[in-house]
């Protein structure tokens, strides 16, 4: 009797353990289920909030895009009568400017009752996060303009990538107006698809720029006139610098009386990147002048300070050549050696990439020959 109802007893635990095991497995798996369920709202809830952050991104763009053209086109449609400058001109009022210029005020004092210093902005897009940003500062001469040759030159020998990854940028240093609407008329009609593309911008110097002491050597006599056109062309390629400094990784300085090598970009390329270190000074690419000058856009703000301590006194390829010696010759080392030791450390790319065309000289009645013998 006591092994029956021992028995029982067992059977009935092993019942009771088998209903409490089918029990936590349905618990068990209930929540199991709830947690997926969970999982999954989560999942979704992330790929929609995702889907509405890329919505709006999208949005923004098309908006600022929108915006953009919208400034383009008023400004292309403000008047016909007059320099074309003032139909694709500068920011508006309420526009934040950037700081970039706000360096010449301490060089220049009578820059300091100026409230905003910043380029007339002719023809731009605002291209900016390029590799290579191509600087040419050009001047009205006598009765030739070399202009168009050098801009042929040097947009026809890039490739569409290399077009893509850089801007070239003209900037009139010049108040006669017949000529900078000549210059616009020239660009917008030759060289359409790289204005269109933004690869190609227009920016002109504000008369104000220019000290008064400059503008009275102008009306002086021949000696006076001379040391003013040398003393602008420091000042003009500044200001040119200035604005195409944030605008690419590195800065190659042009002339408008130049021509370009076939394949001369790819060749920059190439040599910029075969350079192991990235502790250069600037790259020659070639030997006359400041022609063919390539800097590092994050170390021009040290060029061009320098440039304005001395702008008065020195041409500026040889104020080039003065810096070189200020941050590379050592204390207690002799100029001899100095001059020597940087003759050896001084990247020079041969053949140069660049060969002077121009015999009209941008200061008035002077002719000049001067040609790159290693071209």
């Amino acid at each position: 009797m006591r092994v029956k109802q021992v028995n029982l007893l067992m059977a009935l635990i092993a019942v009771m353990l088998f209903s409490f095991s089918c029990f936590c497995i349905y618990r068990m798996t209930q929540t199991s289920n709830q947690l997926i369920n969970c999982r999954n709202h989560i999942l979704e809830f992330k790929e929609n909030f995702l889907h509405l952050k890329n919505k709006t991104e999208r949005n923004r763009q098309e908006l600022m895009e929108a915006l953009s053209k919208m400034k383009y086109d008023n400004r292309q449609s403000i008047g016909s009568g007059h320099l074309r400058e003032k139909e694709v001109n500068t920011l508006d009022k309420n526009e934040t400017v950037s700081n970039t210029f706000e360096v010449l005020k301490f060089f220049l004092p009578h820059l300091r009752k100026v409230g905003r210093i910043y380029p007339d902005v002719i023809i731009s897009k605002k291209k900016e996060g390029v590799s290579f940003a191509l600087g040419i500062s050009t001047v009205k001469r006598r009765n030739y303009s070399y202009l168009k040759q050098t801009l042929t030159s040097l947009v026809s020998r890039m490739t569409l990538l290399e077009e893509k990854d850089s801007v070239v940028i003209v900037s009139i240093a010049d108040s006669n107006e017949e000529y900078s609407k000549s210059v616009v008329d020239m660009i917008t009609k030759k060289f359409k698809r790289q204005v269109k593309s933004g690869s190609l911008e227009v920016i002109s110097i504000p008369a104000f720029f220019y000290p008064d002491t400059l503008h009275a050597m102008q009306s002086a006599e021949d000696s006076q006139k001379q040391e003013s056109w040398r003393i602008k062309q420091v000042l003009d390629f500044c200001f040119l610098m200035l604005y195409a400094q944030p605008k690419a990784m590195y800065y190659l300085q042009l002339e408008d009386d130049i021509i370009a090598k076939k394949m001369y970009f790819t060749k920059i390329i190439d040599f910029v990147h075969s350079i192991t270190s990235n502790n250069w000074f600037y790259i020659e690419f070639s030997v006359l002048g400041f022609i063919g000058k390539l800097f590092k856009s994050e170390d021009l703000t040290d060029f061009i300070q320098f440039f304005l301590m001395f702008y008065k006194d020195k041409p500026i390829d040889w104020l080039l050549a003065d810096i070189f010696q200020v941050k590379l010759c050592t204390p207690g080392e002799t100029p001899e050696k100095c001059v020597e030791r940087n003759k050896q450390i001084r990247i020079r790319y041969k053949p140069s990439l660049f060969q002077h065309v121009g015999i009209q000289s941008s200061y008035p009645g002077t002719e000049q020959y001067l040609k790159d013998i290693y071209y």
